[in-house]
């Protein structure tokens, strides 16, 4: 098997082994099974059957993260993308009236379109023309913004008149949601305590370790009272729930319901767009992102086999529209293995095949509370922005641009607009200190067309 693997995904020549492979594609697919859980959630708005999403939401994550294992030899994995379920559902279909089989025949066309991109050289060119400094502060805001998700998911931060706070602690123990919510803020901030340690001892897969660790001790402080679920405030039981046995859910009323009457409709053509848009610069972002902290970049700033990453990207979303989900795409989440220490093509065959199994073992990987995974989130998000650090912050035309992606992910909730609104500065901060010949043409291209979005879209 050592022998098989090391052939398959040349473990040796990039510093690493089955062992650590596998403990990465576990803490990988740990940190990503919420969307088992959030991705029917969302979707079932729209009146799409929940169970059929579920179980479209596993294979096509599997289906498209295998890809990725044999397509690139990376350490990605891949899922229906949070923030594009959202436009789907409550944009696409619940706002602008579409039905959401048409939503799906839009994310079907932009896979399509994607695999064309991928098969040529527009995808990578766009990879490419992005400086380092950038790509360092892409790295730092994407760091920001899953360490934030972290928080969200953990309801240490909560929506305040200030826009964000601390989770009322005390308000809490006097409306009784402290032993819910209040007791899943504080499980979590132990987590990050927990997993902290154990990396600064270097305890190999600490990161894993520390989400079962935070998920053992919520089991505990449900089976004691000191955690109550409450789905009212979106706290669930921590516990597996075996009542419903181990059967699939059936795909029948999503598979290949895609309509494509509205295709030469103005407005289809928007949402086919919008969604292009989001997720091609989504994953360029992770793709800079994870592979920017695993050192995978080469001295230009380049990622190797990228072309294998993108299509395994395109034909995933293509491939999760027919089974009925939403836009796949690889997942900032990625970097929590890659910190594990994932470098290879296993660490991503690990999670696809844990995504398979999901299917039969859902109400285990359903139960993982996400206040286990937000210290997952949070940790990685801490080691991802020390990236910022290998910025030339003499050089304002290059450091400025790279802290304006950086700080407009967490704040704008979006690695596609961290992108964009770095692109245009750095394009314009370029012109206007006579630094313009320094700059790719292409990315000049790029930060016109951000402009053009924000402008007609």
């Amino acid at each position: 098997m050592q022998h098989y693997m090391e052939r398959l995904f040349h473990l040796s020549e990039n510093r690493t082994n089955v062992k650590t492979e596998i403990a990465a594609g576990v803490t990988t697919f740990m940190t990503m099974a919420y969307i088992l859980a959030v991705n029917p959630s969302i979707l079932g708005e729209t009146g799409m059957d929940s169970g059929a999403v579920f179980t479209a939401t596993a294979v096509a994550s599997a289906f498209a993260t295998l890809l990725m294992a044999f397509f690139s030899n990376y350490p990605f994995a891949l899922a229906p993308g949070m923030g594009l379920n959202a436009f789907f559902a409550y944009t696409v279909v619940l706002k602008m009236g579409f039905s959401w089989q048409t939503a799906l025949a839009a994310v079907f066309v932009e896979g399509i379109i994607f695999i064309v991109l991928s098969l040529t050289n527009v995808r990578e060119a766009i990879f490419n023309c992005i400086p380092l400094s950038l790509k360092l502060g892409i790295t730092s805001g994407i760091g920001l913004f899953i360490a934030f998700i972290g928080l969200q998911n953990s309801h240490l931060v909560v929506d305040s008149s200030t826009l964000v706070s601390l989770f009322p602690f005390r308000t809490s123990l006097e409306d009784g949601s402290f032993w819910s919510m209040g007791m899943g803020a504080v499980l979590a901030f132990v987590g990050v305590i927990l997993t902290a340690v154990l990396m600064y001892k270097k305890v190999p897969g600490s990161i894993l370790l520390g989400i079962l660790g935070t998920w053992i001790l919520g089991i505990l402080c449900e089976l004691t009272g000191l955690y109550q679920p409450n789905l009212e405030l979106g706290m669930a039981s921590v516990l597996p729930d075996f009542s419903a046995g181990l059967s699939i859910p059936s795909l029948a009323s999503t598979f290949f319901q895609m309509d494509f009457s509205g295709l030469l409709n103005f407005n289809f053509i928007t949402i086919m767009l919008s969604f292009l848009f989001v997720d091609l610069f989504d994953t360029i972002g992770t793709l800079i992102g994870v592979a920017s902290k695993a050192d995978m970049l080469d001295e230009n700033g380049k990622l190797p086999r990228i072309r294998g990453a993108l299509l395994a990207d395109a034909v995933g979303t293509t491939a999760g529209a027919i089974l009925g989900t939403s836009t796949v795409s690889t997942y900032v989440e990625s970097s929590s293995g890659v910190m594990a220490g994932g470098r290879t093509g296993l660490t991503s065959l690990v999670t696809g095949i844990l995504f398979l199994l999901s299917l039969l073992l859902s109400p285990i990987f359903l139960a993982i509370p996400s206040f286990a995974t937000a210290p997952a989130l949070i940790v990685v998000g801490f080691l991802m922005v020390e990236s910022i650090c290998k910025v030339e912050f003499a050089d304002l035309a290059e450091a400025m641009p790279a802290f304006v992606a950086m700080i407009a992910m967490p704040f704008m909730y979006s690695i596609s607009e961290g992108i964009a609104l770095g692109v245009i500065s750095y394009a314009l901060i370029h012109v206007c200190t006579g630094k313009a010949k320094q700059v790719h043409w292409l990315l000049y291209l790029l930060a016109l067309a951000f402009i053009l979005k924000y402008i007609f879209v």
